[in-house]
């Protein structure tokens, strides 16, 4: 699925100045020539719009590229630091730095001021993931939650809750099942999907397509899942979207914040866990097959990283499973002291 976006929008209310102009410009070019998603574009923008207003506030006249020194953006960053973490600096950095690139590149500035600026360092954290019976108690969560009554929830027909908890239910087998990313997921199209060979295409990041594998408990939930496809429709109008695999109960395509709620929702049901988002399911699934045996650059290939580095971050393997892979591989490994 792809959003077209209209640059003049994004910049309403902004300055005409110099620089506005080459942050749309930037804009345009991260969208037709990288093929950048909207959401990807929308973050750069973000960043570089708090840059440009920090640069007009020490700007004599009209803001431009070349007034944006390192002097401002180490003030810029600085200002920053104060009331924010390290990885959000950081991401300003990259943001600040992709820009001089193409300005570079275009030729609208001669020398790179981001050159000597230097990033935070990040901890690298290894990503919390559930174990085994957690994730499949997760995976039963929608159809416990069809006779669970919540306080304070508006009272729901019992065909639609049905209905929900069947949707639900393929929703969480994908996000587990094929490692996807929940803006993946958001994307995925009727024609996407194809249960006979267990495959999913989806568009990752930079609108790149991988073709994924899903397991049989998350095609034989999307089989039945399709059989009540059908009735998610705006009530008042009987109108759906014609496309889009997953809907909510109007007929419209589910939106990434939707589906963070409810996983929060059967993660708290299911775990006690309030914190619990849809990456979490896709670090899950990564660790679970290299726990299980499968190779790293399959699981790379599969999760659409395009450094292995990333990877190898997302992922990691159990002291368990070192042990049993270190046992059966060491050729010594299992002498005792008494054995020459």
């Amino acid at each position: 699925m792809t959003v077209a976006i209209d640059i003049t929008k994004l910049f309403e209310g902004e300055p005409e100045d110099p620089l506005a102009k080459d942050l749309a410009a930037f804009a345009a070019y991260l969208l037709h020539e990288r093929r950048s998603s909207s959401r990807t574009v929308e973050h750069y923008l973000r960043d570089l719009r708090t840059l440009a207003e920090f640069a007009r506030k020490y700007s004599d006249g009209p803001a431009t590229i070349d007034g944006v020194s390192l002097a401002v953006l180490r003030g810029w960053l600085g200002a920053r630091a104060k009331a924010r973490s390290h990885a959000t600096i950081a991401r300003n950095v990259s943001s600040a730095r992709s820009f001089f690139k193409w300005a570079r590149k275009v030729g609208r500035v001669k020398d790179d001021p981001t050159a000597l600026l230097k990033a935070p360092k990040l901890s690298r954290e290894l990503p919390k993931v559930m174990s085994v019976p957690s994730a499949g108690r997760l995976m039963d969560a929608p159809e416990e939650a069809r006779f669970t009554e919540r306080a304070g929830a508006r009272s729901v027909d019992p065909a639609e809750k049905e209905r929900q908890s069947i949707r639900d239910r393929a929703m969480l087998e994908v996000l587990y099942g094929g490692g996807v990313r929940v803006s993946e997921l958001v994307g995925l199209d009727l024609e996407d999907v194809d249960t006979r060979n267990r495959t999913a295409r989806v568009r990752g990041k930079g609108n790149k397509e991988r073709v994924v594998p899903l397991g049989k408990p998350a095609c034989d939930a999307i089989v039945e899942y399709l059989t009540v496809r059908h009735a998610l429709r705006n009530p008042s109008t009987g109108e759906q979207h014609a496309r889009a695999l997953f809907l909510g109960r109007y007929g419209t395509r589910l939106t990434t914040r939707q589906i963070q709620h409810l996983v929060r929702a059967y993660g708290e049901m299911s775990e006690g866990r309030a914190d619990l988002h849809p990456h979490t399911l896709r670090h899950t699934c990564a660790t679970h097959l290299l726990d299980g045996g499968a190779d790293l650059r399959m699981i790379q290939e599969m999760l659409g990283h395009a450094s292995l580095r990333t990877t190898e971050r997302y992922t990691h393997v159990s002291v368990e499973q070192v042990m049993k892979v270190y046992d059966a591989a060491h050729p010594l490994s299992g002498r005792t002291k008494e054995e020459p």
